[in-house]
């Protein structure tokens, strides 16, 4: 076999290898892409400017939270600001991931970014600590279905929103927060974990009830930067890798 062949089917693996990773949470967030198409389309969205949304932006929470608002008739800089409180934590995944994928061309980088994801962003890291590397054609299998599938979802959902059951009521809305619960804890060997996990959580929950959504994202995102920070990196207690 020529080392063409082998480099090929080398890259057809990990492809794949990303695929099968990312079908978790293409099942997981099937339940909001529909939703969001309905919602839209019941928000006075086409369902050509749903579709466009879902392929342009890509960011489940921050589409909400833009035809909630959207909705109310809020002023645009409003919208902007609110959007922008939701994805803040996406400033600190790119920060993160940009270490481990600084050596691919610069269209490649962009391309990465632009599929970054909350799952996207623990499953690379989490291969990236393993002492493998992020390539980018693992890279892509894992975030390409997860893109394709949202933005076909979203189209679904608004062309037969009238037709979706309350997913509230079938409790199908709780897949997504589960899966996200699972990837936290598959970092809990790192130290500092617990009083990070423990802070992020409270300042969420306080700020959820007093400043109220979708600020409590970001302000829980960032107590928990802010305790990393002060607290020294070999901090003994739970949580901490033996």
């Amino acid at each position: 076999m020529s080392a063409e062949a082998i480099f090929e089917s080398r890259a057809r693996s990990d492809f794949w290898d990303g695929v099968r990773l990312s079908m978790p949470v293409v099942v997981a967030s099937a339940p909001f892409a529909i939703l969001f198409g309905a919602l839209a389309v019941d928000n006075g969205f086409s369902v050509f400017e749903a579709f466009l949304m879902s392929a342009m932006i890509f960011g489940g929470a921050s589409q909400m939270v833009g035809i909630e608002l959207f909705g109310q008739h809020v002023a645009p800089w409003l919208v902007v600001l609110s959007i922008f409180a939701v994805n803040f934590r996406h400033v600190l995944y790119s920060a993160g991931i940009g270490r481990r994928i600084a050596h691919w061309p610069v269209l490649q980088q962009a391309l990465g970014y632009f599929v970054l994801t909350d799952p996207q962003y623990a499953i690379a890291e989490a291969k990236a600590e393993s002492g493998q590397p992020v390539g980018f054609v693992w890279y892509l299998g894992l975030g390409l279905p997860v893109y394709v599938f949202w933005v076909a979802e979203s189209a679904l959902g608004a062309v037969f929103g009238k037709m979706i059951p309350d997913t509230h009521a079938l409790g199908i809305d709780f897949l997504l927060p589960i899966y996200f619960l699972g990837l936290v804890m598959g970092f809990r060997k790192r130290p500092l974990w617990l009083p990070v996990v423990a802070a992020s959580a409270a300042a969420s929950i306080v700020a959820y009830r007093t400043v109220g959504s979708p600020w409590h994202v970001s302000i829980g995102a960032i107590a928990g930067v802010l305790l990393a920070v002060i607290l020294p990196p070999h901090h003994s207690g739970v949580g901490e890798r033996p």
